[in-house]
């Protein structure tokens, strides 16, 4: 491939760090409903690496012990926010809140002004799962904001309008 083509991506797939990865293994299948492909164990049976699917997509999670975080000079993984996209999201936040209980159940789907209805909810590692269905297409940005994409910039850049 030229420096000047375009990458030919065939996906993309979240690397979770979990200090104790069996546990979230079966946390992220049980609760979320994630479909296990592979799990690789140690010699003592816990989870050292394993592969999951959301639908079409994959994520990987793997267990490191504090040694790990040591010789990297921090303290331990930081978290992320995931989004995992559905086509209901009411119906997600439901099987969420069931697994959970009540006492940990998420806050309610809510709409955000960029179209979407979404929640959230943490798992046992400290990483962020946002559950997000588009709605629409319409978008309601408060006073001030605007939607800008690529043609836009173009545009702005030459003065004309690409066609």
């Amino acid at each position: 491939m030229s420096s000047d083509q375009e990458p030919d991506y065939v996906g993309l797939a979240p690397y979770l760090y979990y200090s104790d990865a069996t546990a979230a293994l079966a946390w992220l299948t049980r609760v979320f409903g994630f479909t296990e492909e592979v799990r690789f164990e140690d010699g003592a049976g816990e989870v050292f690496q394993a592969t999951l699917r959301a639908g079409g997509a994959r994520l990987q999670l793997a267990g490191v012990g504090p040694e790990y975080w040591e010789a990297k000079g921090v303290e331990g993984p930081v978290g992320q926010l995931n989004v995992v996209y559905v086509t209901d999201v009411d119906a997600q936040h439901e099987r969420v809140s069931a697994a959970l209980g009540e006492d940990a159940a998420p806050e309610p789907p809510q709409d955000q002004p960029y179209g979407a209805r979404i929640f959230t909810v943490a798992d046992p590692g400290g990483n962020s799962w946002t559950f997000w269905q588009q709605v629409t297409d319409q978008v309601e940005l408060p006073s001030g904001w605007r939607e800008v994409r690529p043609e836009d910039q173009a545009a702005d850049e030459t003065g004309e309008v690409p066609g």
